[in-house]
């Protein structure tokens, strides 16, 4: 009864063939890369670029990237060598649960969770400000009594009730949707960069680097936990600009890891899952970088409207056609965001139910449509009233704590899966292991240190509520631990054990 007992890959491959607990294979390598464009391209291109430029980092936030993009890649190298090795549902909490143990898989499972969850909660608030925003460009006004900021945001809501019907219908048509919303969303992307390179004052870009300046000191539990630890003094601009700033767009990246949660339903998992994730990040990085340069080259990064940098760049050169259209192209590109978050939420939990670490009887999968209904229906009605009722704002961070924790085990986990089962197939192998993992982990144990004192507070309450749900069901009732999953692949076809 070990908290760290492991669940043997053979086991997660026959649980997989398990009838009432099956996916579809209907994803190709197209799919999945589009998958991960549709989840990372959301509001971080359209709102946080001007942030980190604005106060971190000047026009070298475009280096900033680049060093997010390094970081991010090395976790990236990590999840594409588990998800082909292990393509099955769940991401982080299936590789965890292979190589760390039980108790690790659950804390991973119960992180990935809140960043899902919450961070779907996150973006459909933002999407409901674009939209009211969009419809008074037009001359329409939502009424404000059920608009974003009231007692009961309407728009969030019904974004969730529409996409959860959707995603309960089946992976396939939720992916079409997907593959229209990410084309409008690439439009407007590329429309930003090719319209605002004749704009460019290359003066705006001198200098590149800003002199360092003394940052603005937190106070209280708003404090890094790093600059609480270290007693150190923030700066902004300079070389510790471009980290910082790099710290605060690495956020921009996430979503990548949520691919590894759709392993189940790829075609080819093996060969196609590496390049889903690894070529949505590549992309990204390219338009996040350029897009960068266009707006810190369209005005002065000290005059930029953090807010709504991209839209504000084109008022100020006379254009307000343009920046209608690049709302339009938020309200398309966070449409794709939430659903994307979701549909990995409900394949973790999927995962978790098959596992019986919570009951099984909700993640069976409809013989129709080929989903776990149940769990989807649950999922979306908890992230719609979240979303609709909660001032959620202050507890963005939650996201990105949870999504870290997440990044650090896995990349810890690599060389220990390479350790006890070299005689696994690997697809995929990531260059410099243990080096290039332990990097990976170190650098994400560096960016969970910046957040704040209150973060890690709430996150702690979090995983409190976590252990005691483990502790009084999961514990006992797993597969693992009434020795289910063995007797499974006594049980499996030859070739689910080959695979």
């Amino acid at each position: 009864m070990s908290v760290f007992r492991t669940k043997s890959i053979e086991a997660s491959m026959a649980s997989a063939e398990e009838a009432d607990h099956k996916l579809k294979r209907t994803l190709s390598a197209l799919d999945l890369t589009v998958f991960g464009i549709g989840v990372i391209i959301g509001a971080g291109i359209f709102t946080l670029t001007g942030r980190a430029a604005k106060d971190y980092a000047g026009p070298s936030i475009a280096l900033s990237f680049v060093v997010g993009a390094i970081v991010c890649g090395l976790a990236a190298l990590c999840y594409a060598e588990f998800a082909s090795t292990v393509p099955i549902s769940g991401s982080a909490y299936t590789f965890s649960y292979a190589t760390l143990g039980e108790l690790i898989a659950w804390i991973i499972g119960w992180d990935l969770l809140l960043e899902l969850m919450l961070g779907a909660s996150v973006v459909a608030q933002g999407w409901s400000q674009y939209l009211v925003t969009l419809l008074g460009q037009f001359g329409l006004k939502w009424p404000d009594a059920v608009g974003p900021g009231s007692t009961f945001d309407l728009p969030a809501f019904l974004l969730v009730a529409i996409l959860t019907l959707l995603i309960a219908k089946g992976i396939k048509e939720s992916m079409r949707v997907n593959l229209v919303l990410v084309g409008v969303k690439l439009f407007i992307v590329l429309f930003v960069i090719f319209a605002g390179i004749s704009y460019i004052n290359t003066a705006n870009w001198s200098p590149f680097i800003p002199p360092s300046e003394p940052g603005k000191a937190a106070e209280g539990l708003t404090t890094p936990l790093i600059q609480l630890i270290s007693g150190m003094t923030p700066a902004t601009y300079g070389v510790m600009g471009i980290m910082a700033g790099a710290a605060i767009v690495f956020f921009a990246y996430i979503g990548f890891d949520v691919v590894a949660t759709t392993a189940e339903e790829a075609r080819n998992p093996q060969r196609d899952l590496p390049r889903g994730i690894l070529g949505s990040l590549a992309i990204c990085t390219i338009l996040y970088v350029a897009v960068t340069l266009v707006i810190t080259g369209m005005q002065n990064y000290k005059d930029i409207d953090p807010k709504a940098a991209l839209a504000t760049a084109f008022t100020q050169v006379g254009k307000d056609g343009f920046a209608t259209l690049i709302s339009a192209g938020a309200v398309a590109g966070l449409t794709t965001v939430v659903m994307t978050l979701m549909i990995g939420a409900t394949r973790v939990t999927f995962a978790m139910s098959r596992d019986n670490l919570i009951p099984s009887s909700l993640g069976r999968t409809n013989p129709r449509t080929g989903t776990p209904v149940k769990l989807t229906l649950i999922i979306g009605t908890v992230v719609a009233l979240i979303a609709s009722l909660t001032p959620i704002g202050k507890l963005e961070e939650m996201v990105n704590i949870g999504t870290l924790t997440a990044f650090l085990l896995v990349s810890l986990a690599v060389p220990i899966l390479r350790k006890r089962r070299p005689d696994l197939k690997r697809s995929f192998r990531v260059p410099g292991n243990p080096i290039v993992p332990w990097l990976s982990a170190l650098a994400c144990f560096y960016l969970v240190l910046n957040l704040s004192v209150e973060t890690w507070i709430r996150f702690v309450v979090w995983m409190a509520l976590g252990f005691l749900i483990y502790f009084a069901y999961s514990r006992t009732h797993s597969n693992v631990a009434r020795g289910v999953d063995e007797a499974r692949v006594e049980e499996a076809p030859e070739v689910v054990r080959e695979r």
